[in-house]
């Protein structure tokens, strides 16, 4: 795992959105007193999403998408092997999707959906990828 250098730190990082992680740990403990098990499953999800958001951050660079712990970088996704993006459900965002030559990505919205839309539109564009 690389850590962040001078090159990369210069990228755009989004900051943290925690409405998709609370509103899940909200609705999983109110259905505590419903179907407790369930509740609890729903709720023990909310708190992993509410952890994920604390550390987990998407930092924009000239050439590529990094997913960082931290000042360490998890993994790297070059513009240049994208084939499409969306993010799912526009009035209330809860997924972000994107498509390379190899594989796809699905990661919750844990991040301000308006930061990383324009992160998208200003970057995709400079590798010609339609959205």
């Amino acid at each position: 795992m690389a850590t962040l250098s001078s090159a990369s730190s210069q990228g755009a990082t989004l900051r943290p959105d925690y409405r998709l992680s609370l509103s899940i740990l909200f609705i999983g403990l109110c259905l505590v007193f419903v179907q407790t098990w369930v509740g609890l499953v729903i709720a023990l999800l909310g708190l992993f999403l509410v952890v994920q958001t604390t550390i987990i951050r998407l930092t924009f660079t000239d050439v590529e998408l990094q997913v960082c712990r931290g000042t360490t970088i998890l993994r790297q996704f070059p513009y240049a092997e994208w084939q499409s993006w969306t993010v799912f459900w526009s009035p209330v965002p809860i997924l972000f999707y994107f498509r390379e030559v190899k594989s796809i990505h699905f990661l919750p919205m844990l991040f301000n959906p308006v930061e990383l839309r324009d992160q998208l539109n200003q970057h995709c564009e400079t590798v010609g990828l339609d959205r």
